[in-house]
């Protein structure tokens, strides 16, 4: 898909909206356009009564993969505190929203990708399935929630270790520790069919 294509696309099936990140040539990043892109389209999905649920999930093999480096190598101060906000702000309108919430994770899932899940009620994730929180190798830690939502999930003892060593986790670990509740070979279609005996 070309660099300029949307960040995502939004699918309605039936009384479920797919929420799909769109940019896989650049592991899908969450950049301010994407996440300004997915408030605008939660803004727009969550009034409505026809939609029960919002299943997020990416392309080809990445979930997403977390803030854009490149776009925080540029912030300053005021400008690192405003897109921190921003994640935050986004991530916790997926937290609040009526509709049933999954991230059907089909690959990487790194960072604020894994903020993006936790905010999730429920997460279902492919076999290869790859997790973490790999700031601490680059000196950041995560500011849009994460640091908060990953030890309610998991024991905070094991939250504590992925913060502090960025160790990636594969979906047989996840599901060990709760992190997920199910791994599939299809996570979207076992998503669909969770968010489809809501009807």
């Amino acid at each position: 898909m070309a660099e300029d294509s949307p960040p995502i696309v939004t699918k309605l099936d039936g009384a479920i909206a797919i929420i799909r990140f769109n940019r896989p040539a650049q592991r899908n990043p969450l950049s301010i356009s994407t996440l300004n892109d997915l408030e605008s389209t939660l803004l727009e999905l969550m009034p409505r009564d026809d939609v029960k649920a919002l299943i997020f999930t990416g392309t080809a093999d990445v979930f997403a993969s977390g803030a854009n480096i490149r776009e925080l190598a540029q912030l300053n101060s005021i400008s690192a505190l405003e897109f921190s906000q921003l994640g935050q702000r986004v991530f916790q309108r997926v937290a609040d929203a009526r509709q049933l919430t999954i991230a059907a994770i089909n690959g990487y899932c790194l960072g604020g990708a894994l903020d993006l899940a936790l905010a999730c009620n429920i997460r279902v994730a492919s076999v290869d399935a790859i997790f973490a929180h790999p700031g601490a190798r680059l000196g950041i830690i995560t500011g849009w929630g994460g640091t908060q939502r990953l030890p309610r999930v998991i024991q905070k003892g094991r939250a504590l270790e992925l913060f502090l060593t960025g160790r990636r986790i594969m979906s047989a670990e996840a599901l060990e520790l709760g992190l997920v509740s199910n791994v599939s070979d299809c996570p979207l279609d076992t998503a669909i069919s969770i968010a489809g005996s809501l009807s």
